[in-house]
């Protein structure tokens, strides 16, 4: 397992490449990216704030639930915090696991939890001002479905 967060880009992937590189006992490698997006065309980046021990831990607990859920034989997390720019990449999940089905719920499940439960701050900056990204009812609502 392994979890990063941290302040610099990243190459997803080179990421991917050293992750999987020299695995024979896997059958399945997922990943999912997330972007910055600018849904309304005037977003100039993007402040992530969190309090980096608080953050290890709640992501690498999500990550230790996912385990014992799904057979993976690795995961990796990187998040960023600090300023971003829209198009840049904020974050990386990444499972490998035997068998396809297990590392593509563990991918699902680690993304919904890290949506709503990692603990990250996020000021959107427009030329109009800035202000906190809310959180969604549509992502809380995402978590019971792994009930």
């Amino acid at each position: 397992m392994v979890v990063r967060v941290q302040r610099s880009s990243f190459d997803p992937g080179a990421e991917l490449n050293a992750f999987a590189s020299g695995r024979h006992d896997i059958g399945a490698v997922v990943s999912f990216n997330g972007i910055v997006r600018d849904l309304t065309g005037d977003l100039q980046e993007m402040l992530i704030e969190h309090y980096p021990a608080m953050t290890q831990n709640a992501i690498e607990g999500i990550v230790k639930t996912a385990s014992e859920r799904w057979a993976l034989a690795d995961v990796l997390v990187i998040h960023r915090y600090g300023t971003l720019k829209p198009g840049e990449m904020i974050m990386m999940v990444a499972t490998i696991s035997a068998h396809r089905a297990d590392a593509f719920a563990a991918a699902d499940f680690l993304m919904d939890y890290l949506k709503s439960r990692a603990p990250f701050w996020k000021k959107e900056v427009t030329a109009d001002g800035a202000g906190w990204v809310a959180a969604k009812d549509e992502d809380e609502g995402a978590l019971r479905r792994w009930d």
